[in-house]
């Protein structure tokens, strides 16, 4: 995106991001260990909410990587065309 006044690219805000991981309880049903919730915003509107288990480092890596994946879907992957020639008839 160019600015009107300068001509200068602004950079792209990515829709998803990650809003907050905290420590939580484990639900219920489950054995104990380390569990943390996570909320990834969408446009600061909407949110996914989440429980995942492990390590504040592990979560941290998991939720940024489904992010970015996120992220990637929705801007759509660029660049990674595949075309492959169909044979002409004779």
């Amino acid at each position: 995106m160019q600015t009107a006044v300068t001509g200068e690219r602004t950079p792209v805000e990515p829709p998803y991001e990650v809003s907050a991981i905290r420590r939580a309880d484990a639900p219920s049903g489950t054995a104990g260990g380390s569990w943390h919730e996570y909320v990834i915003s969408f446009e600061g509107s909407d949110s996914i909410q989440g429980l995942k288990s492990g390590s504040m480092q592990a979560v941290r890596s998991a939720v940024n990587d489904m992010v970015a994946q996120l992220n990637e879907r929705h801007l759509g992957k660029r660049g990674r065309v595949n075309l492959v020639p169909t044979p002409r008839k004779k």
